[in-house]
């Protein structure tokens, strides 16, 4: 069974992670079809626009499958850029990549929409970046996509405590460009796909690179330094026991090692 489906509406393309019973967590096999999914329709000449979503439930995307942290072999930074490639591969489409955000969005999940070039979210979101209660770091652009977003404050706040914010706070921010009524949500995201996808796909492309290139410049040697730092977590007792922990719904125990 596939945990990723694809679909055409016009112009737009929609990518959804289908793991509802899992809160969409991401584990490798899904990080993989989602990077083949957004290459296939970004090489897809009839495809102007492309929308991530997660199927219906409670979750948008709730993070990374932690059940597999422990069975993960992350040992050097190139590692760990592979497994999460599908983040690059969507910040560097030549085609727009709206997130339509609904429910939990966590960890990975959130470092996922910050690589979109749009995030729309409905009313009952909750965002995060938690990876600090199991003695890990964001690896996968969040420390470097968060602090380019809303300011180093800000993230160093999120991060440092994983406290989850209400969609209404994060558009204050400026992590969401809009909220929405649930019911509303996917409405709303397709009037604002269809508008992106009436305009020139030449004109598109460029505009896109002109505005990552902005704060992108350096970005490379961020995630990168960013990745190492995720691995000493990762790969440290504390980190171990963060996620050991968490499978055994029990309180971590940290040591600092």
């Amino acid at each position: 069974m596939t945990n990723v489906l694809i679909d055409r509406k016009d112009k737009i393309g929609i990518v959804t992670v289908n793991r509802p019973e899992q809160m969409n967590s991401l584990n490798s096999k899904t990080r993989t079809e989602m990077a083949e999914a957004f290459e296939k329709l970004g090489n897809e000449s009839c495809i102007s626009t492309i929308i991530l979503a997660g199927a219906s439930g409670k979750a948008f995307i709730a993070g990374a499958d932690i059940k597999e942290f422990l069975k993960l072999d992350l040992e050097t930074e190139k590692d760990l850029k592979e497994d999460w490639i599908v983040t690059e591969i969507i910040e560097n489409l030549s085609k727009p990549v709206i997130a339509m955000i609904d429910g939990f969005c966590l960890g990975g999940g959130l470092e996922i929409a910050m690589a979109c070039d749009l995030r729309i979210a409905s009313n009952r979101t909750k965002l995060g970046q938690p990876e600090i209660n199991i003695g890990i770091i964001p690896g996968a652009g969040g420390t470097q996509r968060l602090t380019r977003l809303i300011g180093e404050g800000r993230a160093m706040e999120m991060i440092l405590t994983g406290r989850m914010i209400k969609a209404e706070e994060a558009l204050q921010y400026g992590i969401l460009n809009f909220v929405f009524d649930p019911k509303e949500l996917e409405i709303k995201t397709m009037e604002i796909a269809k508008t992106i996808a009436e305009k020139s796909p030449y004109a598109i492309e460029r505009a896109k690179r002109s505005v990552k290139s902005v704060s992108n410049m350096k970005l490379e040697k961020g995630l990168q330094f960013e990745r190492e730092m995720f691995l000493e977590c990762f790969n440290s007792e504390d980190g171990k026991e963060g996620i050991t922990a968490f499978m055994e719904k029990r309180k971590a125990n940290f040591k600092g090692k």
